[in-house]
């Protein structure tokens, strides 16, 4: 894997495997023959998906934007009106200890959904995965970074448009290396993601020249903290890792008042709005890093999902877009990939999708959902790059590029990207 900053932005830019970024997809400018002059479909696909995202649980700051960003996919792809409507039925995949996907999943698939997107815990997943893919179902998640899931035996039914914490894990451990940090201890949420995670981030900032001296673990139904955080005191580490969820903000009071928060760092799963949480300053300083987009490069964007977000009766997302870019993105794909298959059958669903994300097939570069259908509609191959990024699926289904911004938190404990 290759690591490379764009100066000034607080964006870190990886490529898997034998790829290498050289910038935003967008502006690569990758083309193929010109397709056909678009044609509209002979009928209109009809495309039921649900959604398994955490509206309850430790992860519940995510339901908001990735469910915002579903419903502004769905409102662009029904009112372009190019050959295909989705309808969703709209699901809570709670966490590992309420377990509201045991109820959940099996009503979604009783609905007869092609695909649900979901869930955002790489745990939570893994626990319904089987549930959903034996039933020939998609799943699709839009925030589950763990390892385990590019080896899982899924029937070629699982995608993701969030990177592997292998490449979020490389970031992590060259920015605490670059700040200067020589020793590290991490404070470890005890499953998938949260140990594929620290595995990650500790073998690169041990590449890097660095140690880690203490890694505590704890499971997600804890409420006390304090022997992991003595334990990592007592190693004496220029730097501390918090990979959690919830479970931050009965963290952060404690270890703030034993350890400089300057030199703590988060990751996705813990990276939220904390201003009602804190008092003010409790954590100015704290970095942390965010698979997707620099959140200030597509404000467009989110402006525009928050807008539809709001005018369907909810409220103000409040400045959390984590993982709606991906949820936005996972949605369109899977209308590209029924599109190009003129089928909304799961199989012929998924044989597209590797294809529809620039994957196989040398398709031509397309940057909207419109924009991409007409090309599939005039006969041609469409490779869609989308807002969280070029996405450009593997065999495993795991997107190939990626870009890991890196942020900071300001006197109102609210995120910024970082500008070093």
């Amino acid at each position: 894997m290759s690591v490379f900053k764009k100066a000034g932005s607080g964006v870190a830019i990886v490529a898997a495997s034998a790829l290498v970024l050289a910038g935003c997809a967008a502006d690569s400018g990758e083309t193929t023959t010109e397709p056909a002059t678009p044609t509209a479909p002979s009928e209109t696909l009809e495309l039921k998906i649900g959604t398994a995202l955490p509206l309850t649980g430790t992860l519940a700051f995510l339901g908001p934007p990735e469910e915002a960003g579903v419903a502004l996919a769905v409102k662009d792809i029904n009112d372009a009106n190019l050959g295909i409507q989705i309808e969703v039925v709209y699901g809570d995949s709670g966490d590992l200890d309420n377990k509201a996907y045991e109820t959940e999943i099996p009503r979604l698939l009783g609905e007869g959904v092609s695909a649900i997107v979901g869930a955002a815990s790489s745990g939570v997943s893994l626990q319904f995965i089987d549930q959903v893919t034996g039933a020939g179902v998609i799943q699709f998640s839009p925030a589950n970074t763990s390892p385990a899931f590019t080896t899982y035996e899924d029937n070629g039914l699982y995608f993701r448009t969030a990177p592997s914490d292998l490449l979020q894990g490389e970031v992590l451990g060259n920015l605490l290396a670059e700040d200067g940090h020589q020793t590290l201890a991490m404070l470890v949420l005890n499953d998938a993601y949260g140990t594929g995670l620290a595995a990650a981030t500790k073998a690169a900032f041990e590449a890097a020249g660095g140690e880690v001296v203490a890694e505590p673990t704890f499971n997600s139904a804890d409420t006390n903290f304090t022997s992991q955080i003595s334990t990592m005191l007592a190693a004496a580490p220029d730097a501390i890792v918090v990979i959690a969820f919830d479970e931050t903000k009965t963290i952060m009071p404690e270890l703030a008042s034993q350890f400089p928060v300057e030199n703590v760092y988060f990751v996705d799963g813990n990276l939220a709005n904390y201003s009602e949480d804190f008092p003010a300053g409790l954590l100015t300083g704290v970095k942390g890093t965010l698979p997707g987009l620099d959140i200030d490069s597509i404000s467009d964007f989110t402006n525009r999902m928050n807008e539809n977000w709001v005018a369907e009766g909810n409220a103000d997302l409040g400045g959390v877009f984590a993982y709606g870019p991906e949820s936005y993105d996972a949605v369109v794909l899977l209308a590209l990939a029924a599109l190009a298959a003129g089928s909304t059958d799961p199989g012929a669903m998924a044989a597209k999708l590797r294809e529809v994300s620039g994957g196989e097939g040398g398709g031509t570069k397309c940057f909207s959902f419109a924009e991409c259908a007409e090309i599939i509609n005039g006969g041609g191959v469409a490779d869609y790059d989308g807002v969280s990024g070029p996405i450009t699926f593997d065999a495993a289904g795991d997107p190939t590029e990626a870009e890991i911004g890196i942020y900071i938190y300001q006197e109102d404990n609210t995120y910024v990207p970082y500008r070093p």
